[in-house]
């Protein structure tokens, strides 16, 4: 495919499915959007492989992610690929210099998709998710661009993991449709809970003051890494800051809309208002480079909230 055609999938596929993210971009420098279009369209087509195919058996969609995984790594060795995403990828890496082991951690987290479907304790779920989420961090990096690696690296590892447990917090009725529960069946345990009651909350389209109770917890603990990540945004070049901390926000503010509900991520899926999101933007592209970003939502102490 023509690279100019394979970038512009990639950043359909990107409005399409990634609208909070995709307006983010928006804020990026023209020449900046369609390498982070080309991520998008790399991971959103891997866990399109691993979502969308549930009909098959597990060891034919094993197959597929694996003919798609091996058609990437041959065009990094140089051989041609037929594939419409691929081509934007591999130049984005080619551009960058992109870490390929922050690739490979990746696939290997959307082969675990296939087979695992519980969490033991938190520190399983975030070895999942330093491959689901926390190298995209690293991965945007470069692009993004900024006068310290070595101290981005971590918070943008965080900011990873803040929006994926966002997600699992926003979307435990629809994991729950395709067999997965990724909060930590430690965290269940711990509230008296089990996959069982969230299912019933499922069913009834609202949920207990238990399961609220653990929605609360998991919040505070996705607070937390938006905590740690938010000394990164300031340290991005200035053309990227304002996209960051629009996704920042804004992702952020599902965790507001959750806590608005009084926890409740069964009787609708919490969304940030096109208002709202519209309204960060423009603050976003008005606020003056370097300026702190502010942490989503009230603080919550888990410890507080436990005892």
């Amino acid at each position: 495919m023509d690279l100019a055609d394979s970038y512009a999938r990639c950043r359909d596929l990107h409005r399409e499915h990634g609208r909070t993210y995709y307006l983010a971009t928006r804020l990026l420098p023209a020449w900046k959007r369609r390498h982070v279009h080309a991520l998008y369209g790399f991971t959103r087509h891997a866990d399109e492989i691993v979502d969308r195919t549930e009909s098959l058996p597990p060891q034919r969609r094993a197959e597929l992610l694996n003919e798609w995984s091996e058609r990437f790594l041959a065009g990094l060795r140089g051989e041609p690929v037929d594939d419409p995403l691929l081509p934007a990828v591999l130049h984005t890496i080619a551009v960058f210099g992109l870490d390929l082991a922050d690739f490979d951690s990746f696939l290997r987290s959307m082969a675990m998709d296939l087979t695992v479907t519980r969490y033991p304790t938190y520190d399983d779920l975030l070895e999942y998710m330093e491959g689901s989420a926390a190298v995209i961090g690293t991965m945007m990096l470069p692009i993004l661009g900024t006068d310290d690696v070595a101290a981005a690296r971590e918070p943008a590892r965080q900011l990873g993991f803040a929006f994926q447990l966002t997600n699992f917090i926003r979307d435990v009725s629809e994991d729950l449709d395709r067999g997965r529960v990724y909060l930590p069946e430690a965290d269940l345990a711990r509230f008296g809970l089990g996959v069982d009651d969230l299912q019933a909350c499922k069913d009834r389209g609202s949920t207990t003051p238990e399961v609220a109770a653990l929605i609360e917890f998991e919040t505070a603990r996705a607070q937390e890494h938006y905590a740690a990540a938010a000394a990164g945004v300031t340290m991005l070049a200035p053309a990227s800051q304002a996209c960051i901390r629009t996704a920042y926000l804004l992702y952020g503010g599902i965790l507001d809309e959750v806590a608005a509900a009084r926890y409740d991520v069964f009787e609708r899926r919490a969304t940030v208002p096109n208002r709202r999101r519209a309204a960060v933007a423009g603050r976003a592209l008005l606020t003056a480079t370097g300026t702190a970003v502010p942490l989503p939502g009230p603080r919550l102490d888990r410890e507080a909230i436990l005892a």
